[in-house]
């Protein structure tokens, strides 16, 4: 599974498990500047504006190759996330805490990685990994605040700047990058924080940001089932 690059992401798969990301915006009506800004000074503020925040719910949805992808997900820095993520309609929910990642899919998810046995064993049930390595961590990847902001706003190419405008009623700044389009729109009131990113042609979409800052609560599941057994099992 990948990403629309913005020209933004490169590929995140991993083997059966994998997703998905990001978006945002908020602040004052006090203009911070950076509608002034040469493109890559946009990209440059909405980079450290994001890097400062402690969270942030990112949303929306993409098609990748022919595979329509979605994502609402709420995403803290040093700590991980949780949300939901879906690939051709193949849904599962996710935690990641730390070095830890849960997993709990549908039926029709469970299905598709295990077969029906799989499915049957595991429904209602959340799977438990580590984060940073294995099936998991394209996932948790996507729940590293830090990280997912680095490989968005990551420029591949030229970058031009965009008329002012507004995105779901908030002011914004466009950056659009010339060489494979797709659109960058930062806030231009309060922090420079990305609002959105548009995607255009066969496999466009747009993911959102907002609520940056949010006190956000994550905790673990009960009676999570080690994956490391259950591959073991089989």
């Amino acid at each position: 599974m990948r990403l629309p690059r913005w020209s933004l992401l490169g590929p995140l798969g991993a083997p059966a498990l994998a997703a998905i990301a990001l978006a945002g915006c908020g602040g004052s009506s006090t203009s911070n500047g950076v509608a002034g800004k040469p493109a890559p000074e946009i990209v440059a503020a909405a980079k450290l504006a994001a890097d400062g925040a402690s969270s942030v719910h990112v949303s929306g949805s993409i098609v990748s190759g022919t595979s329509p992808i979605s994502l609402d997900l709420e995403v803290l820095a040093g700590r991980g996330g949780k949300g939901q993520l879906s690939e051709g309609g193949l849904a599962f929910d996710v935690i990641h805490i730390g070095e830890t990642a849960y997993i709990k899919g549908s039926a029709a998810f469970y299905r598709h990685i295990g077969g029906g046995a799989t499915a049957q064993l595991l429904q209602g049930r959340w799977l438990k990994a580590p984060a940073r390595s294995g099936s998991f961590a394209s996932v948790a990847s996507l729940t590293d605040l830090r990280e997912l902001v680095d490989k968005t706003l990551a420029v591949r190419g030229p970058l031009l700047r965009t008329a002012t405008t507004t995105v779901a009623g908030k002011a914004v700044v466009g950056v659009t990058d010339a060489s494979k389009g797709g659109v960058l729109y930062v806030a231009t009131t309060g922090p420079a924080y990305p609002v959105e990113i548009v995607e255009n042609g066969s496999n466009g979409g747009t993911i959102s940001f907002d609520h940056w800052d949010r006190n956000v609560s994550l905790s673990a599941p009960a009676n999570a089932i080690e994956l490391s057994q259950l591959q073991s099992g089989q």
